[in-house]
């Protein structure tokens, strides 16, 4: 059993900045690939980021590669999120997920643990 504790979302101003950290406790940190997806209003969950076990591999959803970076401490048992250049579009909760999977998940069903979300806000 993984619990994943979200944290750092907020309001912000079109163009700027956040964060988002994910705290994981429980089973081994390194054993899982880890992922965040967004939940906006009126549409279904989306993939947003993943980056592999070892923390050699991440790959992005279109609409926010060249904007997200996603890492992790495997020592702190935490993932995160960098935000840049903040969008509107980028309003959502956004959820940290773990997967026992040797390679990247893009999907829900390749995640096995789910956080509860934190809500990031971008004005225009």
């Amino acid at each position: 059993q993984v619990q994943l504790v979200e944290s750092g979302g907020g309001l912000v101003q079109a163009g700027g900045s956040l964060r988002l950290s994910c705290a994981a406790s429980g089973r081994t940190f390194s054993s899982y690939a880890m992922g965040w997806f967004r939940h906006a209003p009126g549409k279904e969950r989306e993939f947003v980021a993943t980056i592999s076990r070892s923390g050699g591999i991440s790959r992005y959803a279109d609409s926010v590669k060249g904007r997200f970076t996603i890492s992790r401490d495997d020592a702190k048992s935490t993932v995160y999120l960098q935000m840049n250049s903040l969008k509107p579009e980028d309003t959502a909760v956004y959820y940290c997920s773990a997967a026992s999977i040797g390679g990247l998940g893009y999907v829900e069903s390749d995640y096995h643990y789910w956080g509860q979300g934190t809500q990031v806000t971008v004005s225009s």
